[in-house]
């Protein structure tokens, strides 16, 4: 049976609910393999929710009535994302790079990333954005082979200055529009 999955932009209503799935999933990362790195209480925390909704590019999938997952689009790009040679050279106008791509540990593998994914290309499309880029923790297999079967292409591997937190390696991924 097809899940019925509405992605829609997050509003300062659903706050509360997502900084709840940014815990959930954290929790979940602490008791299994911590692919993305991610910290409870660190990253991703309630302010990166808010800061999205804020700034418009906070989006939210919803299925079974809640909140299964979230992305948010930004033109803000790590500083590391600079020094690298990306298939095509833009600038951040004409880029949407993918923060706190989170979904709830009951829908992996149920194609929630995969929709989110896809909303994320059509709002570049309807925005004049020629490329979509992301990070991800060199070890993060899964996610990588999502990006991957997305239409996402490997770019380079970097350091985003999180090394205190053992998170040393990050891959680059690029999708032209």
């Amino acid at each position: 049976m097809k899940m019925n999955v509405n992605i829609r932009k997050g509003t300062m209503e659903d706050a509360d609910e997502i900084s709840a799935l940014y815990d959930t999933v954290n929790d979940y990362f602490e008791g299994h393999t911590n692919y993305p790195g991610w910290l409870k209480g660190i990253y991703p925390i309630r302010e990166d929710a808010l800061n999205g909704i804020k700034n418009g590019g906070l989006y939210v999938a919803e299925a079974d009535g809640k909140i299964a997952g979230t992305l948010i689009l930004s033109h803000e790009p790590e500083k590391a994302y600079h020094g690298v040679e990306w298939k095509k050279e833009l600038t951040y106008e004409k880029v949407f790079v993918i923060y706190t791509f989170a979904v709830l540990p009951e829908y992996f593998g149920k194609g929630i990333g995969t929709k989110l994914l896809e909303a994320a290309e059509k709002a570049a499309g309807e925005n004049g954005i020629e490329a979509l880029r992301l990070d991800v923790l060199e070890g993060n297999t899964p996610a990588i082979k999502l990006y991957e079967k997305c239409g996402f292409e490997y770019i380079d591997t970097v350091d985003l200055g999180y090394g205190k937190y053992g998170l040393d390696a990050f891959k680059l991924y690029e999708k032209l529009i």
